[in-house]
């Protein structure tokens, strides 16, 4: 389970507001499962909808917001990646340079 903890700070008080809250978790989130991939894992990602009810089953306090469910494991000799996962836009389409 991933959490973005919005106040707190380093003691965890609830008051300190964190900033850059969700381009933090992102990035972390990014790095995990780059990370996973790398040690050759497989991940699958979940964001359900409304996600409070994580908030209750795990325990957190309010100023905790659920984000993702990330679960990883080893894959099967048989599994394959989706072949739409292949297809990328080229870089001209996504990119422009000053």
């Amino acid at each position: 389970m991933v959490f973005a903890q919005g106040k707190g700070g380093i003691g965890e008080d609830g008051q300190t507001q964190n900033y850059y809250v969700n381009e933090s978790v992102g990035i972390a989130c990014g790095m995990l499962i780059a990370t996973l991939h790398e040690a050759g894992l497989s991940t699958l990602t979940h964001m359900p909808s409304p996600m409070g009810f994580l908030r209750e089953i795990c325990g957190r306090p309010d100023y905790e917001k659920p984000l993702m469910i990330v679960v990883a494991g080893l894959p099967s000799d048989y599994a394959t990646v989706p072949k739409k996962a292949t297809e990328k836009k080229p870089l001209s389409q996504i990119a422009s340079w000053l």
